[in-house]
C-alpha cells in the first residue's frame, strides 16, 4: 500500500511538473517576459514560504540562524539553477512543450549523474560516487551505459525536431499556433539541461538547513521517522536565487521590448491572465513538494527518480500531443520523436536500476 501511495504522489508531482506550462498558453495579449515572471513570482517567492510556514515550525528561525556561508552558497546554487528555469521557460516556448522537456531533461538526467561524480573524484566526501567508482564497477558501468544512451535518445530528438522544422517550411508556428525557432530552442534547452543540475546542487549545500528542521520534528514527534517535509526550508534559499536571475532578466526584456504596461494593459484579460500565471507557478512548485512525498513512501530513492523523470516526460509529451505540437509533419517525424522520447525512458530506467545495484 505505502508503495502504491508513492506511485501515486510521484504521479502527481511528474504531473504538476510537465503540465505547469500549460496555463501561460491561455494568457492572452501578454508577451512571454510578463507572464513568465508573474508566474514565478508564485513559484519562487510566494508559495516557497508558504509551504514552509505550512510544514515546518519556524522555518524563518532555522534560515535566520544558519551560517552565512550555507545561506550563500545555497543562494549562489539558486542563480545558476535559476539561468537553466529561465532557458527551461525558453525552450518549451521554442520548441514545444514536447520537444523542449524530452530534451531538457534529458540533459539534466544526464549532467545531474555526471558532473557531481567528476566534483567528487577532485573533492572526495565520504558516501558520495566519483567518476572512478562509475567507470570501475559494474553498477557504475550500467549507469554509464544509461547516460549514454540518454544522449543518443537526445540525439534522436534534436534529429526529430529538424524534421519538424523542414515539414514546416521553417515558418516559426506549429498547428498550435506556437511560436517554433529549432536552432533557437536547442541552444537554450541545452544551457537549461546543464544548469538546471545545479538544483540539486543548492539541496545539498543547504543540507544543514533540512537537518535542522528534521531534527526538530523527531524532538517534537519521537518515533515518527525522518520529516517528510524538511527540504522545504531549503527550497526557500534556493528559490530567492531562481527569483533573482529570472526577475533582472525579465525585467531587462520589459525595458527592451517596451512591455511594462502589459501588468496594467485594460484590453487584456488582466484577471484571467493573473490567475491563469498564478495557476502556472503554483503548479510548478507542487513538483518538489509530491516529489518528497513520494520517495518517503517507496523509500527507494533511485525508483523514486526513475518514477519522477519518466512520468514527467510522458506528462509533456501527452500535452504536446493534445496542443497538436506534432500535426501537420510526416509520420516519419512523429516516429522519429516517439523513438527519442523512449529512448531516453529506457536511458532513465537504466540509470536507476544501476543506481539500486551499488
Amino acid at each position: 500500500m505505502q508503495a502504491l501511495l508513492g506511485i501515486v504522489f510521484h504521479f502527481i508531482g511528474g504531473f504538476a511538473s510537465g503540465s505547469f506550462y500549460m496555463p501561460y498558453k491561455k494568457v492572452k495579449g501578454w508577451s512571454w517576459e510578463s507572464f513568465w515572471i508573474v508566474g514565478g513570482l508564485f513559484s519562487w517567492l510566494i508559495v516557497p514560504p508558504l509551504a514552509a510556514w505550512l510544514t515546518i515550525p519556524g522555518f524563518w528561525d532555522i534560515i535566520f540562524s544558519s551560517d552565512s556561508s550555507v545561506l550563500g552558497s545555497t543562494y549562489f546554487m539558486g542563480l545558476l539553477w535559476g539561468i537553466g528555469g529561465l532557458t527551461y521557460g525558453l525552450g518549451v516556448r521554442y520548441l514545444g512543450v514536447a520537444l523542449g522537456s524530452s530534451i531538457i531533461l534529458g540533459l539534466c538526467s544526464f549532467f545531474g549523474a555526471l558532473v557531481p561524480s567528476v566534483y567528487y573524484y577532485f573533492n572526495p566526501k565520504e558516501g558520495k560516487d566519483t567518476i572512478a567508482d562509475l567507470l570501475g564497477t559494474s553498477w557504475g558501468q550500467m549507469v554509464m551505459a544509461g547516460l549514454l544512451l540518454c544522449i543518443v535518445g537526445i540525439a534522436i530528438c534534436g534529429r526529430a525536431g529538424k524534421m519538424k522544422d523542414d515539414d514546416l517550411g521553417h515558418s516559426h508556428k506549429d498547428a498550435s499556433g506556437t511560436e517554433y525557432y529549432f536552432m533557437r530552442g536547442l541552444i537554450v534547452a541545452i544551457i537549461s539541461g546543464v544548469l538546471s543540475a545545479c538544483f540539486s546542487f543548492g539541496i545539498e549545500a543547504g543540507t544543514s538547513l533540512g537537518n535542522v528542521a528534521n531534527e526538530n520534528w523527531k524532538a517534537v514527534n519521537p518515533g515518527s521517522g525522518e520529516f517528510l517535509f524538511r527540504n522545504n526550508v531549503i527550497f526557500v534559499v534556493i528559490l530567492w536565487g531562481g527569483l533573482t536571475t529570472n526577475f533582472i532578466w525579465c525585467m531587462i526584456l520589459n525595458v527592451k521590448n517596451k512591455t511594462f504596461g502589459d501588468y496594467t494593459n485594460k484590453k487584456t484579460p488582466l484577471t484571467r491572465n493573473y490567475l491563469f500565471c498564478a495557476l502556472a507557478g503554483t503548479t510548478w512548485f507542487l513538483q518538489f513538494f509530491f516529489y518528497g512525498m513520494g520517495e518517503s513512501k517507496m523509500g527507494n530513492g533511485p525508483s523514486s527518480w526513475i518514477l519522477h523523470m519518466s512520468f514527467i516526460i510522458l506528462v509533456a509529451n501527452m500535452w504536446g500531443i493534445f496542443s497538436k505540437e506534432w500535426k501537420g509533419v510526416r509520420r516519419k517525424t512523429t516516429n522519429a520523436i516517439i523513438i527519442g522520447i523512449l529512448t531516453i525512458i529506457v536511458s532513465v530506467v537504466i540509470v536507476g536500476i544501476g543506481n539500486s545495484l551499488k
